[in-house]
């Protein structure tokens, strides 16, 4: 229901919450559902006491649209309906009894009615109880649950791969300056999805469809993908919502297996020109095939540096694939991979008006000095990050004011794949207030844009620039 909530919620409005709330935008979103099923619970209420059975009805009308928006969502079945089924016949019962104490027409005598029925009173009492004890229920089944997942995640021991990851040389952090660090820690990436709560899904439970245009349908469970070889990789995500200057950006050591090989296996039709993956939880997202084929290392990654992924980055699998924003390449908790073609079929953030396809494009961001920080007078540090997956990031340049642009010292390249860190020596000889400008230029040579777009359809662009004041030492 919560998911099915977030597919109803106008785009512009979830963009704003990805972009102003950050990681918040859940918690945010729950808040508001909470106070709309109050309000609901206040009118159908307050109209039980006048008009009986209207208010019962409401909450009756609320359950079927809540059954009609589970329904509407991609692999929506009539089990799924079970919470909201329950949760709405709970809520008439409870209303029922909560309001047929003002039903009863009042005793004539005084006396009588500032005596209390005891009859009514347990009636209250009992259906009170009762949605404590339905409460508590859904509450230890799903306490129950995601403790088992984490459980099941613990026991998890990641398996060694055949071809480990380059080790990363320390010349990727530049000096002297305070950067984000080259691997994002797994509790510092981002994370960006439309599940309102975190999935909760096992190995055991867990399954993978390919299907489609494929030779032979194939259903793996998680054991069967040790028949393939499983590697480790080193990637930089980045979110299309991420705007000019954003943090929606991480990197981190991914290890899985390769999502040609699983699609080898299924043999796909020549013709097939889209991966239409499918979440446990019903979102679709659209894949190039050639970039699943194309040789970069795309994966169906079971671990995030070093361990099995955090829950709410996947668990037990999900996608990752270089060079491609999120929306089109990294479906976290996985169940099905349908062979199939962009004229034929459309995924879930297509349909909201976002690009079918969406390679990432040439950013930069300035980390040092943060908007509006002072510097003192005498040398500093300028510092951020670049990006331009699957090409790769050749030069940094800096412009402080309306000055020249200036090369920036960049980190060592790890590959085209991964973000690049770089510094900017600086000496800020008077007070006073500036600006710092950064444009990056990627391994084929290309510059990157100074036009300003928003995120909508295909990712943001422009040049980030940063104002700063300078002050007495």
């Amino acid at each position: 229901m919560g998911s099915a909530v977030v597919d109803l919620t106008p785009g512009p409005v979830k963009e704003w919450a990805i972009q102003t709330l950050g990681p918040l935008d859940k918690p945010f979103l729950a808040v508001v559902v909470l106070v709309v099923i109050a309000t609901i619970a206040a009118v159908a209420g307050s109209l039980e006491t006048r008009r009986r059975p209207f208010g019962s009805a409401v909450i009756a009308a609320a359950g079927v649209l809540g059954c009609i928006a589970v329904l509407s969502r991609p692999g929506g079945t009539a089990l799924d309906t079970l919470p909201t089924v329950v949760g709405a016949a709970c809520g008439v019962a409870a209303l029922r009894v909560l309001t047929r104490r003002f039903l009863t027409e009042p005793d004539d005598d005084a006396d009588h009615q500032a005596q209390a029925d005891p009859g009514r009173r347990r009636l209250v009492m009992y259906g009170l109880l009762g949605l404590g004890v339905v409460s508590g229920v859904v509450g230890a089944v799903g306490a129950r649950l995601a403790h088992s997942v984490e459980a099941d995640r613990k026991t998890f021991a990641l398996p060694r791969p055949r071809s480990p990851a380059r080790p990363i040389p320390t010349a990727v952090q530049p000096k002297g300056v305070a950067l984000p660090s080259f691997i994002t820690s797994s509790a510092d990436f981002y994370r960006v999805d439309t599940a309102l709560s975190v999935p909760q899904l096992s190995r055991g439970d867990w399954r993978l469809r390919i299907h489609g245009m494929v030779d032979r349908e194939t259903t793996l469970s998680f054991d069967d993908l040790a028949r393939f070889d499983i590697v480790e990789t080193v990637t930089t995500l980045t979110c299309v919502s991420n705007p000019v200057g954003g943090d929606l950006i991480s990197t981190g050591i991914w290890t899985g297996y390769r999502l040609a090989d699983l699609l080898a296996a299924a043999g796909v039709h020549r013709d097939a020109d889209m991966v239409l993956s499918t979440s446990i939880e019903g979102f679709t997202v659209g894949t190039p095939v050639q970039a699943v084929t194309d040789g970069r290392d795309a994966l169906l990654a079971v671990g995030l540096n070093g361990q099995p992924l955090p829950a709410e980055h996947g668990y037990p699998a999900r996608m990752v694939v270089p060079g491609l924003y999120g929306y089109v390449s990294a479906t976290k908790w996985v169940v099905d991979l349908e062979l199939t073609r962009f004229d034929r079929a459309k995924a879930y953030w297509t349909r909201q008006g976002w690009a079918a396809r969406a390679p990432i494009k040439t950013e930069s961001r300035i980390d040092v000095p943060r908007g509006g920080q002072t510097v003192p007078v005498g040398p500093v540090v300028f510092g951020g990050v670049a990006w331009a997956q699957n090409r790769g990031v050749r030069a940094v340049e800096i412009r402080i004011g309306d000055g020249g642009w200036q090369p920036a010292e960049l980190g060592a390249s790890y590959s085209n794949e991964t973000w690049r860190l770089w510094s900017f020596p600086w000496q800020a000889k008077s007070p006073g207030r500036e600006t710092i400008t950064v444009r990056a230029i990627d391994n084929t040579g290309a510059v990157q844009t100074e036009e300003r777009a928003n995120p909508v359809p295909d990712g943001a662009t422009g040049w980030h620039t940063v104002n700063f004041a300078v002050v007495p030492a």
